[in-house]
């Protein structure tokens, strides 16, 4: 990354590049399957791990599309509340050193996040450790339904950034980016491969210190 480079904001994802909640997230829709007679195969982290990043109603789409779509948005219903419900019990794991870098790159950036995440998702990773100070505002697809390069560019534009930087770890978060015309960071250390489109890469979270 080039040393001139200057950025004013910072605006990260959050699954993959803040915490992995897959874990937990995985004993919600669990919980929603064996309330159900027609999800046949155990949800395991695995398998939420395999579709992190999607928006959340492409995410059933995929993974059940023999199911009618009335039935489809019935267990995707449920297994959303299931998983705010168990994310309320026990959030999700903190990348280490998460609140000492953000301390350090508040104070030189404002700071957002962009998920593809439903409604309330957010709220309760911000509840987490007083994550919430360290944030000026977020979007997530269950907000607007809109795409993520939407929300970045709402984001830009209504707390009028000049030079932001979106940091996320999978394709769909470059391509976002790249969408966006907002230059992209790759957090490899996340659930994605991205082979090219980065400006950088970091391999755990507190490298942000030294490139930024």
């Amino acid at each position: 990354m080039s040393q001139n480079q200057k950025f004013d904001s910072i605006i990260f994802d959050l699954d993959g590049t803040l915490w992995d909640s897959t874990a937990n997230v995985a004993q919600g829709w669990q919980r929603a399957k064996e309330k159900v007679n027609y999800i046949q195969q155990d949800i395991d982290q695995q398998m939420v791990r395999s579709i992190t990043g999607m928006a959340y109603d492409a995410i059933f789409d995929k993974l059940y599309p023999y199911l009618d779509e009335e039935t489809r948005n019935e267990f995707k219903t449920l297994c959303a509340q299931h998983e705010l419900d168990i994310l309320h019990e026990k959030g999700g794991a903190l990348y280490p050193l998460l609140a000492e870098t953000l301390t350090y790159l508040k104070n030189k950036y404002r700071l957002f996040i962009v998920s593809n995440c439903q409604s309330g998702y957010i709220e309760i990773f911000l509840a987490m450790d007083d994550m919430a100070n360290y944030f000026e505002g977020h979007q997530c697809y269950g907000t607007k339904g809109q795409p993520k390069f939407q929300n970045i560019l709402d984001i830009v534009a209504d707390n009028n950034l000049q030079a932001p930087v979106y940091v996320g770890d999978t394709t769909g978060d470059r391509d976002s980016a790249a969408k966006a015309g907002v230059p992209f960071i790759f957090a490899a250390y996340g659930f994605g491969v991205v082979e090219d489109g980065y400006i950088t890469r970091i391999d755990e979270f507190k490298q942000l210190q030294q490139i930024l």
